[in-house]
């Protein structure tokens, strides 16, 4: 299955969702109040949310007036281009190696999944790749690691339980070094019954980063369960106050019907989307593509 489909597939329930409930608004009738009232509608129930709906509605009933348009049916493609637009602002450049990607992300939203998923595609592309397993917290997160690192052949540093998450990945910052490896990928821990200790142990984590690769090109990537919409904004900006985020990779979009909430992700936050995922497989982890993504959902 080419990129495309599987994307398509993958969002099949936002689709039927979303796209079917705009068959009904672009009919070609005249464009009047009650349309923008409907679509306004449409885009909140799926998880556009309040802020970035205004913005589009604002942004649709301005270039309506200014090209003239007077069909509903005529101004589908312009909702699309307005949201093209938007998402492409969160569209990430190609990763530079050396690159150290820090995963971050809540407990249960497919961390460290993710990141096998990473290492097996890194892999596949001839990349060298060291796994640091610094969710010490999680005694399963290290095993789950090492299964992973089998399919993908890549080495995971390790450690006992409980041990500095920081000095896991001190440790796997040497072996990096001695192997001249291109991409070194760390897990996290998730837990936020104490936060406030998670946040530090984050940010001692990224220090040493800093200290150890001041060259390589540094990400901080949260991960986001799809089906959780809107209510995961509320995990980017914890996490983004510990470690200034750069990127944002969404899971499990493929179980959601309101995979609209991406684009009120890239509305309200400076940061990348760098993936998405639409299925078990490694090959289900799609780089993100504005213009495939909007296409997909209408």
């Amino acid at each position: 299955m080419g990129f495309f489909s599987r994307l398509f597939e993958g969002m099949k329930k936002t689709k039927k969702s979303f796209g079917e409930k705009l068959k009904y608004i672009f009919t070609g009738n005249e464009i009047d109040e009650d349309f923008f009232e409907e679509l306004e509608y449409i885009l909140i129930s799926s998880d556009f949310g309040v802020e970035t709906t205004s913005y589009i509605i604002d942004e649709l009933r301005e270039r309506t007036k200014k090209e003239k348009i007077k069909k509903t049916a005529d101004c589908q493609n312009l909702l699309k281009t307005i949201l093209v637009e938007i998402l492409e602002e969160a569209a990430p450049e190609k990763l530079k190696c050396p690159c150290v990607i820090m995963v971050l992300g809540v407990n249960g939203v497919g961390k460290t999944t993710t990141i096998g998923k990473l290492a097996k595609k890194f892999s596949d592309e001839n990349k060298k790749v060291i796994l640091a397993a610094a969710d010490t917290f999680r005694a399963a997160a290290s095993d789950q690691l090492e299964v992973w690192a089998n399919r993908a052949k890549v080495k995971v540093v390790t450690n006992e339980h409980g041990v500095d998450p920081a000095a896991v990945v001190y440790d796997s910052i040497q072996s990096f070094k001695a192997k001249n490896a291109d991409i070194l990928l760390i897990d996290t821990a998730g837990r936020l019954h104490n936060k406030a200790n998670l946040m530090e142990e984050l940010r001692k984590i990224s220090r040493v980063v800093q200290k150890e690769l001041p060259e390589a090109e540094y990400h901080k990537m949260v991960i986001v369960d799809g089906t959780t919409g809107q209510n995961a904004l509320s995990q980017v900006e914890l996490f983004n106050e510990a470690v200034d985020l750069t990127d944002i990779s969404i899971t499990k979009l493929d179980g959601t019907s309101k995979g609209g909430f991406l684009v009120g992700l890239a509305k309200d936050f400076d940061l990348d989307i760098r993936y998405v995922g639409v299925g078990e497989s490694a090959e289900d982890l799609l780089e993100f593509n504005a213009k495939d993504f909007v296409d997909a959902i209408l």
